[in-house]
C-alpha cells in the first residue's frame, strides 16, 4: 500500500473492514460481470428472490445501500426486465418491487457464480478461517446493533 499513512490507517478497524470489503467485492464483481450485473444489482436481485414484493425503503435497508442508489439500480433492472414494480392493492401509495421470471433465472446463475467466488476466498484464506471470520463479523454487527 503506497504512502506513509497506510500503516497508521491499518491500525483502525473501520479501515481494515473497508479494505477487506473492497478486496472481496472486487473479486465478486469479476465473477458477476459475466452475467452483466454489478455486486449491488446482484444484492438487490437476491433480496427480491424471497418472492415477496419489497418497498424501495425496505429494499435499501436490506441491501445496505442508500435509497437513491437502490432506485437507480432498480430502474436499470426494470429496463432489463429482471424486476418489475407493482402498486399495492391495499395501500395504493405503496409500490413494491418484484423479481420477474427472467430475474429468477438470473439469480440462480448469480448464486452459482457467488458460490464459486466464496470457494475461491476459502481457498485463499482457508475454509475454517473464512467461516470463523463470518461468524465473528456477524457477532460484531449484532453487538453494535444493540
Amino acid at each position: 500500500m503506497p504512502g506513509s499513512s497506510a500503516p497508521k490507517l491499518r491500525a483502525h478497524l473501520a479501515y481494515l473492514l473497508t479494505e477487506a470489503e473492497q478486496q472481496v467485492n472486487r473479486g465478486l464483481a469479476v465473477a458477476l460481470a459475466a452475467e452483466g450485473v454489478s455486486v449491488e444489482q446482484a444484492r438487490i436481485l437476491r433480496a427480491l428472490s424471497d418472492g415477496h414484493g419489497h418497498s424501495m425503503t425496505d429494499l435499501a435497508e436490506a441491501v445496505l445501500m442508500p435509497h437513491p442508489t437502490v432506485t437507480k439500480a432498480v430502474d436499470r433492472l426494470v429496463d432489463n426486465a429482471l424486476v418489475y414494480r407493482r402498486q399495492d392493492v391495499v395501500d395504493r401509495r405503496r409500490v413494491a418491487v418484484y423479481l420477474s421470471d427472467l430475474g429468477r433465472d438470473l439469480v440462480a446463475r448469480l448464486d452459482r457464480r457467488a458460490g464459486a467466488h466464496h470457494a475461491a476466498v476459502e481457498a485463499a484464506f482457508g475454509a475454517e478461517r473464512t467461516g470463523r471470520l463470518m461468524r465473528e463479523l456477524d457477532d460484531l454487527v449484532r453487538s453494535l446493533s444493540g
